[in-house]
């Protein structure tokens, strides 16, 4: 058979594979089954703003994206966050507190910021203080739940670790692993026993912003990547060995391949390939995910009659309604809106709230500016709204997950020519994203 690489999945991270494989000449066709590339990326405009309805920035510490992106030649586009206005709020207690200079998670850097906030209480604040004291020990997976408290006690869980962490996983703390959420923290937890003395004094940053963005929008990353790749729309079902490699069925019709690269969700993962490993899907069927809903909505400026928060706000469960955040857009990012205009970006979901995808746009829109006027006192109607469902978007590092992606390696490796990729294994990211498919197809070597 000819080398002919199958990729499944037109996000981010088969797009990625698809990208190096045309550099490298290898032959490959990409499905996609929506219409549209980009899987979560998707990039709107309206009224003059850009409106991310998926991610709407990556870390710039994480170099894999940054690098994608001078390689398609997009470095005239990357902008920063304004991070001289970087300031992220909590509720608590119906007021919105600011975030602590300094806080690195969960971490303090800075003693005087976490002294002086109404964030934490005195009791609190003193276990900080013994924390410092700890030394070093290692421990089997744990839950983050277990791990802050253990170090920090149950307040810096409730108002720090679990809206910080939702934001980008929509999980639970009791569940999520440790050593999979928070590898840099379990590690120091295990060198030198502090966190805190391990990170005081340090910057929370590398220097330059923390996030990165495309001036017009991270679509236009997906709409280069896409010239590079060889895509067909239409659903694949089934994936099958044969004696020179596999082959795939798309609607209906067979196709022939010396490799695939699954970047797809695990479910769908563990769906494709359960006649070629019944335990590798098993495995990957044990990877759970939750679902999330944006909600953005754009104000005339003059109009707006709510508190402005900086970059923003979250909402810690023990607050929560339905909200679980809530982004001032043109504040985080410059030119995202114009001048006249305030434009919101408020997430919803995750673990414990799946059910906010079933309400009909009105109602979530009805939800949303409730939510508003609570927190914010905001009863301006927005001038234009627009709302994405994200179904089980978001994969779920629960405790065990390490040894859980140890073992999906190891069976995969033993099937010669089948490669996995996307959020579900070594980060969820875009950066992680993109480095897995990137490895995918480095693995690929051309005939």
């Amino acid at each position: 058979m000819s080398q002919h690489v199958v990729i499944i999945g037109g996000g981010i991270s088969g797009l990625s594979a698809a990208y190096d494989l045309a550099r490298a000449g290898i032959a490959h066709t990409l499905f996609e089954k929506l219409p549209r590339l980009g899987g979560v990326i998707e990039t709107r405009s309206q009224d003059g703003c850009v409106l991310e309805c998926g991610p709407d920035s990556f870390l710039a510490a994480k170099p894999d994206a940054l690098a994608l992106v001078k390689e398609l030649g997009l470095e005239g586009e990357l902008i920063g966050s304004n991070d001289s206005q970087r300031t992220t709020y909590i509720l608590k207690h119906g007021q919105l507190v600011p975030l602590p200079e300094g806080v690195m998670m969960i971490v303090p850097t800075k003693v005087m910021p976490m002294i002086r906030t109404p964030l934490l209480s005195w009791g609190t604040k003193i276990r900080m203080g013994f924390e410092l004291l700890r030394r070093p020990r290692k421990y089997p997976d744990r839950s983050v739940a277990e791990f802050v408290v253990d170090h920090f006690g149950q307040e810096t869980l409730d108002y720090l670790a679990e809206p910080l962490l939702s934001g980008v996983y929509g999980g639970d703390p009791r569940q999520l692993s440790a050593a999979s959420v928070l590898p840099r923290f379990v590690e120091m937890e295990a060198t030198k026993g502090s966190l805190g003395r391990a990170v005081m004094g340090t910057r929370s940053s590398t220097g330059g912003s923390l996030f990165k963005t495309l001036a017009s929008g991270l679509g236009t990353m997906v709409g280069a990547l896409a010239t590079y790749a060889n895509v067909r729309h239409g659903e694949v079902d089934a994936i099958e060995n044969t004696a020179g490699g596999f082959r795939v069925r798309a609607d209906g019709a067979w196709i022939d391949a010396s490799n695939v690269i699954v970047a797809t969700p695990a479910p769908a993962a563990s769906s494709l390939l359960a006649g070629v490993d019944a335990e590798l899907a098993r495995l990957l069927g044990a990877i759970p995910y939750s679902s999330s809903a944006i909600v953005s909505l754009i104000f005339d400026a003059s109009k707006f009659d709510g508190m402005r928060a900086g970059f923003g706000f979250l909402v810690p469960k023990l607050e929560r309604d339905r909200l679980a955040a809530c982004t001032f857009v043109a504040t985080k990012f410059p030119h995202r809106a114009p001048e006249d205009r305030i434009m919101l970006r408020c997430f919803f979901g995750g673990i414990g709230d799946g059910a906010i995808l079933d309400e009909s746009d009105e109602s979530l829109i009805t939800i949303t500016r409730e939510e508003l006027r609570r927190i914010l006192g905001l009863t301006t109607a927005p001038l234009l709204t627009n709302i994405s469902r994200w179904p089980r978007s978001m994969a779920q590092y629960t405790v065990g997950h390490g040894t859980r992606v140890e073992n999906i390696k190891t069976r995969v490796a033993a099937i010669g020519g089948l490669h996995l990729a996307g959020n579900a294994y070594d980060g969820i990211g875009i950066p992680d994203c993109v480095r897995s498919g990137r490895q995918a197809a480095a693995s690929i070597t051309p005939i």
